[in-house]
């Protein structure tokens, strides 16, 4: 179970991957979300991605859901 697992996850990957690095219009919105903070100064740029990071764990934690059903 744990080495299919894994398996599926790895595909997950290399097809965002490509999808990424083939297409990146299709993920430009991620990072500018409203709730994504960008503090930029003379010297210093933070970048605090919270919408961004929610989004991420919400749909990580549907995904584990539906893999344990």
């Amino acid at each position: 179970m744990t080495a299919r697992w894994l398996i599926a996850v790895g595909l997950v990957l290399v097809v965002l991957g490509a999808a990424l690095h083939f297409a990146p219009w299709l993920f430009s919105w991620f990072g500018r979300l409203p709730g994504d903070f960008r503090i930029e100064t003379e010297r210093t740029r933070v970048f605090i991605p919270v919408t961004s990071m929610l989004l991420v764990s919400l749909l990580l934690s549907l995904a584990i859901y539906l893999l344990r059903r």
